[in-house]
């Protein structure tokens, strides 16, 4: 099974001046079963932004698109409704709107808003097949409306957790948006509760996003024995750090003893877009 893991296209002002379709034919260049994309698909959670970053996702040749939601998607009201509309359109986890809950704006008033659906929370589980494997990917939303600090509503963690332990899979892969494990200026203020979800559901592989850089860590609980890998994927186009350039991420093989990764390095220059691909192992 081969994984490509892209994040934060940030379409609207923050979105690259690169020629967007040499990019999608070098994503369309791999052979992936699975395409991975970990948020932040715009920039202000605007519209018009929504459907540019709808209309490139579509046009990536790939059966399995799987997108989440990132914290600038998240800076209108009705952002949720824009991207199911235009991005992604799961079947939603919800829970009871008279639960206690610590999430601002999990839930919207009713009585001062128009939107069709008050609950802005996106957190679904897709099963994918793949080569008879049952790959069970496993969205948590860990981003609140208006703030770039991540957040996830514990109440949301035992819905999700009652659904997964109802079904059948073989590999278990876990989307959230923000780092679970705490290496972020605008961190997941909450992370020790997605590990405690993470050693609960044996999951092995975490994939976010949201600070625009590489970073590939492994941890392990010494006193359980619990082990997993976090892949942070940085920016696939957006106007980046000063002098830093774009990237996406390969898996080849992902799940098994064969598995490798590959870097792939995008460069915008002089009006050209050059790529630079890395066996990281």
């Amino acid at each position: 099974m081969n994984i490509l893991h892209i994040s934060d296209l940030h379409f609207g002002p923050r979105h690259w001046d690169g020629n967007d379709k040499v990019l999608i034919k070098k994503i369309n260049s791999f052979n992936s079963d699975i395409i991975i994309n970990t948020g932040d698909n715009t920039t202000d959670g605007l519209e018009d932004e929504y459907v540019k970053a709808g209309r490139f996702l579509k046009a990536l040749k790939c059966k399995n698109i799987i997108s989440i939601i990132g914290n600038h998607d998240k800076r209108n009201m009705r952002s949720h409704e824009l991207f199911r509309k235009y991005i992604y359109n799961p079947e939603i986890i919800y829970i009871p709107e008279m639960e206690k809950t610590k999430k601002q704006h999990l839930f919207l008033d009713r009585e001062i808003t128009k939107v069709r659906d008050n609950f802005t929370d996106i957190n679904f589980i897709k099963s994918v097949s793949i080569n008879k494997q049952v790959v069970l990917i496993i969205s948590i939303d860990s981003n609140e409306l208006y703030r770039d600090e991540g957040y996830v509503e514990i109440e949301v963690l035992n819905a999700v957790s009652k659904q997964i332990k109802q079904m059948e899979y073989d590999l278990p892969l876990l989307l959230i948006h923000h780092s679970i494990l705490g290496t972020d200026e605008c961190p997941l203020k909450n992370s020790a509760s997605i590990i405690d979800f993470v050693h609960e559901h044996n999951i092995e592989n975490v994939f976010c996003g949201h600070t625009h850089e590489l970073e590939i860590m492994q941890t392990t609980d010494l006193y359980k024995g619990n082990s997993f890998t976090q892949f942070m994927c940085g920016s696939l186009s957006s106007n980046n750090h000063i002098n830093d350039d774009n990237m996406f991420l390969y898996y080849e093989n992902m799940g098994s003893e064969n598995m490798h990764l590959f870097l792939i390095r995008i460069f915008f220059k002089e009006g050209l877009v050059t790529f630079k691909e890395e066996k990281i192992f």
